[in-house]
């Protein structure tokens, strides 16, 4: 810590100090929780989309629907200078005088900063910590195939930025200026990290190229950040699409060739080189990025090494089906490849085949539903739209992604799918899909962080969103879903194994070196993937380091404390109130998540001693 920063922390802690003076009257608890929403109005104003993605950007938050994230060098440092502040303040509580819950709230948020606050050293790259919406795409390029404004935010306006009045629209013009300056402050800091020496390989920046000039390219009216105004305000004059169409044209078609002009003399400038082992202190960056993705201070030798173990566990299980299924020449892998490319099991690349997708998918998520009273004692709605991904968004994209939807319900959580390359989906391997992308995974997980204090709902972990969605998985194959469908479940295996191929293959290319060709040829060739499916995942390894070891840790740890609190409850142990546990508590750390499964134990054992 260097004597601004000793300053900075004192003074934070000071004012906590003598804000706790001030209401000396609260209970401790209480107290807390008004620090604590204190914490998550500033949260809101530094990331408004939040606000906007949340549902809560009206009332005394209404200014927030106007602002977008300052993405420039200076906002980034603000940003960070505000979260040493507030950390010093979470470092000043003592929680020894707190009830659980309140000790459990200052944990998650004490750990948030401190992840954040570590990220925020580095000179270079998107420390995403903080913001609820994009979370878990820490980033040491501060734009990429999936990362940045030009991806981001039309999709924010279009989706989530509500139309209903003049003030809405104003907002939302307001917002395109913002967006505009977001593109520059981007731009200015992609090249200070150039001058650095942190460029993005050249696959990526071609990549990256070609969906900006996607973005850049037709007529300006048909950008959807002038048609979506144009579509979803009728009712109001056309002098807003006519602003619209002005500020897209005259600020930020211009900044969209600024940032392409920096991006293409990057590339000339660019390397093959895939691994962050090439940025300066790239070793510690990755350990910072495993860190903020795990909540583990897992070694990249450790967890290679569970990847390489799990696979054989899961590999096990898969040979035993395809040998009941007659398949019984060659590697797990190399069967798996050859069930792919049997016709039964693939859709067309047409529009038949993309309206097959999406009809099989809204089939699961009801069947889904009718079983769920089986696994949970606690439900939630699980409000749901089922969409395809923009084609401009599709080649830089994860094959699916979801996430919940508002607060109030009145804009549904959504399951994205990537229907750009069919050739990637099977009739075996989308179902899986939909228990971890929609229903009980991030949709419906998603939906109880709304039951909890503001704050919280603010935070989320990479390695507990994701692990849930994984155990979400595990859930539907318990329940009986693959029950007649033995090839189904070899799809939901193989999902998992795909999980534990990226601690396989995140940790090669980022601290053993691997070329982005050897991370492709042994995904596929391990996992019976398509090429054109682990070529896209090694990218955005490339891009999000440690993002993607967060699945498999997260999934293998509520395993580990599912069987602990059975090994502990015996007969007493009732899965149900388990999930329930697990999931009301929404975003935790990993180690907060064991210290709630020791309270569950506790919590059952007494309960089981009273009846």
């Amino acid at each position: 810590m260097n004597r601004r920063d000793f300053i900075v922390g004192t003074g934070a802690a000071m004012a906590a100090t003598q804000l706790r003076a001030a209401d000396n009257a609260l209970s401790d608890d209480v107290w807390v929780q008004k620090l604590l929403a204190r914490h998550a109005e500033e949260l809101l104003a530094a990331y408004p989309e939040n606000a906007t993605a949340l549902g809560i950007d009206h009332g005394a938050r209404a200014i927030l629907k106007s602002r977008l994230t300052d993405r420039s060098a200076a906002g980034q440092e603000a940003i960070g200078r505000r979260v040493k502040e507030r950390l010093e303040e979470l470092r000043s509580i003592d929680t020894s005088a707190l009830g659980e819950a309140a000790r459990i709230d200052v944990d998650v948020m004490r750990t948030a900063h401190e992840l954040a606050a570590e990220g925020f050293r580095f000179p270079y790259g998107d420390v995403a910590v903080l913001n609820t919406s994009w979370s878990w795409r820490n980033a040491p390029y501060v734009v990429a195939q999936n990362t940045g404004a030009f991806l981001e935010i039309p999709s924010l306006l279009d989706e989530l930025h509500t139309i209903r009045e003049r003030s809405d629209a104003d907002a939302y013009l307001a917002r395109l200026e913002a967006y505009a300056a977001q593109l520059d402050g981007e731009t200015e800091r992609l090249q200070a990290a150039a001058a650095r020496g942190v460029i993005a390989p050249d696959f990526i920046l071609e990549k990256t190229l070609a969906q900006l000039r996607i973005a850049r390219g037709g007529e300006i009216e048909h950008w959807s950040v002038v048609a979506s105004l144009a579509r979803r305000a009728p009712h109001l004059s056309g002098h807003y699409v006519a602003q619209a169409r002005q500020i897209a044209r005259d600020k930020i078609a211009p900044a969209l060739d600024r940032q392409i002009a920096a991006l293409e003399a990057q590339r000339e400038r660019a390397t093959s080189d895939a691994g962050v082992w090439k940025l300066p202190d790239g070793d510690a960056y990755y350990a910072w990025a495993l860190a903020a993705a795990t909540t583990t201070r897992l070694s990249p030798d450790e967890i290679h090494d569970l990847g390489l173990e799990q696979l054989k566990a899961l590999h096990s299980q898969m040979d035993a089906i395809l040998r009941r299924l007659g398949m019984t020449v060659g590697t797990v892998g190399e069967r798996m490849t050859a069930l792919g490319r049997q016709r039964v099991y693939q859709f067309p690349n047409d529009d038949e085949g993309r309206a097959g997708v999406m009809a099989l998918l809204h089939e699961r998520v009801e069947d889904i539903r009718k079983r769920l009273p089986r696994a949970f004692t606690t439900l939630v709605r699980g409000n749901l739209e089922i969409k395809r991904m923009p084609p401009e968004v599709e080649p830089g994209a994860p094959g699916a992604y979801g996430g919940p939807g508002t607060v109030d319900g009145k804009v549904p959580g959504k399951f994205w799918i990537n229907l750009g390359d069919m050739s990637i989906w099977t009739t075996y391997n989308l179902p899986t899909l939909v228990y971890h992308e929609a229903i009980p995974g991030h949709v419906w997980q998603g939906e109880y962080t709304f039951q909890l204090p503001l704050a919280r709902s603010l935070l989320a972990f990479n390695a507990y969103s994701e692990g849930w969605a994984l155990y979400a998985e595990q859930l539907a194959d318990e329940l009986g879903v693959y029950d007649d469908a033995p090839v189904e479940r070899l799809g939901y295996l193989q999902s998992i194994a795909f999980r534990a191929c990226r601690l396989v293959v995140d940790t090669g290319l980022h601290a053993k070196r691997w070329t982005r060709d050897e991370a492709i040829r042994w995904f596929a060739a391990t996992n019976g993937s398509s090429v054109a499916e682990v070529t896209s995942e090694v990218d955005r390894y490339c891009v999000w380091p440690g993002q993607a070891c967060g699945y498999k840790v997260g999934h293998s740890e509520i395993n580990r404390l599912r069987a602990h609190a059975q090994q502990v409850l015996g007969e007493r142990f009732d899965l149900r109130r388990f999930n329930d546990a697990i999931v009301k508590c929404g975003g935790v750390p990993m180690l907060t998540l064991a210290r709630i499964v020791e309270a569950f134990i506790a919590t059952e054992q007494a309960r089981s001693a009273t009846s």
